[in-house]
């Protein structure tokens, strides 16, 4: 864009000095011509954006003066400055009013050549000449506009995919070391407890112990790949040992679910955070986990008896938490999440995805 107005400014100068003006006459319309120049240059260059946004009227106009006033002293030569305003015109106004204004300048450069007496090929010359010249210049000041706008876009799109990625990689880590980290500290504090009354079942604790870490080593690891696929069958299996080491009776009924895919994940998620806040919220006795197919939806429900005293806070104190993580795990599939305590001493976590 630099390159072709440094070009039409040196045709300009040229055509001044084919027309053998006087030196006073060169230098006035050197010093004209140039200020004309860079008011272009304000009204295309993409970091005069501000400026030509709180003064782009005035430079319009002063842009104005400078192509029509010097043409009464300096003739057909300086006629190809209309071209230039024709651009600005088209830069700086919208809709039906740029148009308008740009063939007036167009026609006005018409009108101009036969009132300065030249002939009518040089009159034609001069309108088509102007017409081209505002269309080029408009063409591409928009075209690297655009560029700089891609650019920007681009650059846009790349933080927000980090900033989704760094979101996914919060909610994994959180979803995955939340429950694996609970499950091993309550196995540990139980083979604690059973190391010298029962040793044989506290060295099972302690196998139990082992397969939670190994699985949550893997996990961590299939976060940092970027995938990890979860089974609601064997997250069931997991829960229900981390449950009885609570010494929480848990009560599973999955019926006919049987999800797959995604929704398979989604909902071995739903399981183990529900666990999870379970075991470091509540003081339950008892667990019930349901599952069934509704109107076409796969239903998962965990209610436990001992109803967290931060469930009294609604949903006011969850922004940020696991069960946020959950409802967008859940929104991604098509899938709802609601939870709450009944007011009977229960608190009822349910989630639905499309079968």
């Amino acid at each position: 864009m630099v390159i072709v107005q440094l070009g039409f400014v040196l045709i300009g100068f040229l055509n001044m000095a084919t027309s053998h003006p006087t030196d006073r006459q060169f230098v006035a319309a050197s010093l004209t011509f140039t200020a004309a120049s860079a008011l272009q240059f304000v009204h295309c260059a993409p970091r005069m954006q501000r400026v030509r946004e709180r003064y782009g009227r005035w430079t319009l106009l002063a842009q104005a003066v400078l192509t029509y006033v010097p043409l009464v002293l300096f003739g057909f030569a300086w006629g190809g400055m209309a071209g230039f305003l024709g651009s600005s015109v088209l830069l700086l106004l919208r809709g039906k009013r740029a148009g308008a204004a740009f063939g007036a300048v167009v026609v006005l450069s018409g009108v101009s050549g036969a009132l300065l007496g030249i002939g009518a090929a040089e009159a034609v010359y001069l309108t088509v000449a102007t017409a081209l010249t505002g269309l080029i210049v408009f063409g591409l000041t928009r075209l690297a506009q655009l560029v700089i706008e891609v650019q920007q876009a681009q650059q846009e799109l790349a933080r927000l995919a980090v900033t989704r990625e760094r979101l996914r990689f919060a909610r994994d880590l959180h979803d995955l070391l939340g429950y694996s980290l609970s499950a091993i500290t309550l196995k540990s504090e139980l083979t604690c407890r059973l190391v010298t009354a029962n040793p044989e079942r506290a060295l099972d604790e302690l196998g139990g112990v082992l397969e939670i870490s190994r699985q949550a080593l893997a996990d961590v690891r299939a976060v940092a790949r970027g995938y990890r696929d979860m089974s609601l069958e064997s997250e069931a299996v997991s829960a229900r040992s981390v449950l009885a080491a609570a010494d929480i009776e848990a009560r599973f009924d999955l019926g006919s679910i049987q999800p797959t895919g995604e929704a398979d994940t989604v909902l071995a998620t739903v399981l183990r955070e529900g666990v999870t806040n379970l075991l470091r919220h509540s003081k339950a006795e008892c667990c019930i986990v349901r599952g069934g197919v509704e109107g076409g939806r796969l239903r998962l429900t965990l209610s436990n008896d001992g109803v967290p005293e931060r469930a009294a806070l609604g949903d006011a104190d969850r922004h940020g938490g696991g069960l946020d993580n959950l409802e967008v795990r859940l929104a991604k599939v098509g899938g709802r999440l609601s939870a709450g305590p009944d007011g009977r001493g229960w608190f009822h976590l349910v989630a639905e995805v499309p079968a």
